[in-house]
């Protein structure tokens, strides 16, 4: 950074970095063409701004003057290569076609603006990507994240991911995907990719021990993002209410989720009036919304579980039939193990833990299934049998859990001293 930035004006266009890339980007990519020399005409704008900017001032609009520098960088830089490289030529003509016809109007409107960065979202999620590709290029392009915060959040060396943006950007080129929003008879395929792409975001953050927080934050921006730029496409997909909600309502307990020293509380053990009532109302009304559609998935039907949980003053005075209707409901249009053993419990809630126990005992018995390597149904196993007294089958479900969390994926250290705890209280 130049010496003689003042510090003010350093944070400013720091704050205007994070806020704006995204858009700058996505417009940029729509007149280039190319997303790395998008991407590099964009960070020689900052640069430029941050050479100019403490004589000349910021300018009244910062966006559309970082959108023509970067714009103008990139097309001299391919004259000067064009020069030199006669295959550059071709490409130099193709780009300064766009440029000139998108001078005609030297700003872009809010409304293209925001167009652009839907087609840049459908871009880097698209099903010829690997999924962590998608999530990758989704978190660096759209959203604006470092490749050190990315790989922080996802606990993989920065070199590491750098390689998935690196191979996701190669597969954008060599199969010329097409920057754009798909046509309407494909959209709800890949709006399906895209609703993963944002939830695999969600998860990886709500998992986090210290993390967390800021990713879950990116990936209920983007689903929020999504829901209004396809507002503008007057386009309704109930699912992506659906997503939003439920990643609302799942973070509303953020804070009620862990003590000061980071041991895991269960939703039983919560302390409610830590729960955010206003993520909690805006959730519940986007998963209401979801469902009058009667269009509506399993983003949604997973919302509506998470709002019985959320409008309930305890465990006690919770819907667990309601609940458990929710679950059927799932599993008729998302058939998963996981669902299963989720319903198991909420069973287990309503109708007592011996049937709760007998279906978690026969999901078990299923040895295709993954349940069998799921520390999850493993600890739910375990907690049924503490409640029925049968303490060394509780004692050796607690056992298993805690070795495939300490061994296997799930290296959750909150998670590992929790099971640890009620393997020593059952001593």
């Amino acid at each position: 950074m130049p010496s003689n930035v003042p510090e003010d004006l350093s944070r400013t266009i720091g704050t205007l970095y994070r806020s704006e890339s995204g858009r700058i980007l996505a417009t940029l990519v729509r007149l280039l063409g190319d997303l790395d020399l998008a991407e590099e005409a964009m960070h020689e704008a900052f640069a430029a701004a941050l050479d100019t900017w403490p004589q000349a001032g910021i300018p009244d609009k910062p966006r559309p003057w970082l959108i023509t520098t970067a714009r103008n960088k990139a097309v001299d830089g391919i004259r000067r290569r064009a020069r030199f490289d006669g295959a550059q030529r071709d490409l130099a003509l193709e780009i300064e076609a766009r440029v000139i016809e998108s001078c005609i109007k030297e700003a872009p409107e809010e409304e293209e603006i925001e167009d652009d960065r839907l087609r840049l979202i459908f871009t880097c999620c698209h099903p010829a990507l690997p999924p962590e590709g998608q999530v990758a290029l989704t978190l660096r392009e759209v959203c604006g994240l470092t490749t050190e915060e990315i790989a922080r959040a996802f606990l993989v060396a920065p070199a590491t991911l750098a390689q998935r943006i690196v191979r996701a950007k190669a597969v954008i080129r060599d199969k010329a995907i097409p920057y754009q929003v798909p046509v309407s008879q494909e959209l709800p395929a890949r709006l399906g990719a895209v609703l993963q792409v944002v939830y695999l975001v969600f998860n990886a953050g709500y998992s986090a021990e210290t993390t967390g927080a800021e990713l879950s934050r990116e990936a209920i921006r983007l689903g929020r993002l999504l829901l209004e730029l396809l507002k503008l496409h007057f386009i309704q997909e109930p699912e992506v209410m659906g997503l939003v909600g439920l990643m609302l309502l799942h973070e509303s307990r953020r804070a009620a989720r862990t003590s000061p020293d980071g041991d895991l509380i269960l939703l039983e053990q919560q302390d409610r009036s830590l729960w955010n009532q206003e993520q909690i109302a805006e959730g519940v009304s986007l998963t209401e919304s979801a469902l009058r559609s009667r269009r509506f998935g399993a983003y949604t039907l997973q919302a509506a579980i998470a709002a019985v949980h959320a409008e309930s003053s305890s465990v006690a005075s919770t819907d667990w039939r309601e609940i458990t209707l929710l679950y059927d409901r799932l599993l008729q249009i998302h058939p998963s193990p996981v669902v299963e053993l989720n319903r198991a419990v909420a069973v287990a809630m309503c109708e007592g833990p011996e049937q709760g126990l007998r279906l978690i005992d026969s999901l078990l018995a299923r040895k295709e299934d993954e349940l069998a390597n799921y520390h999850l149904a493993h600890s739910a196993r375990a907690d049924l049998c503490r409640r029925l007294g049968r303490i060394p089958e509780a004692r050796a479900s607690y056992e298993k859990a805690l070795a495939l969390v300490v061994t296997g994926k799930d290296r959750q250290e909150p998670v590992r001293r929790f099971l640890a705890r009620r393997l020593e209280e059952l001593k």
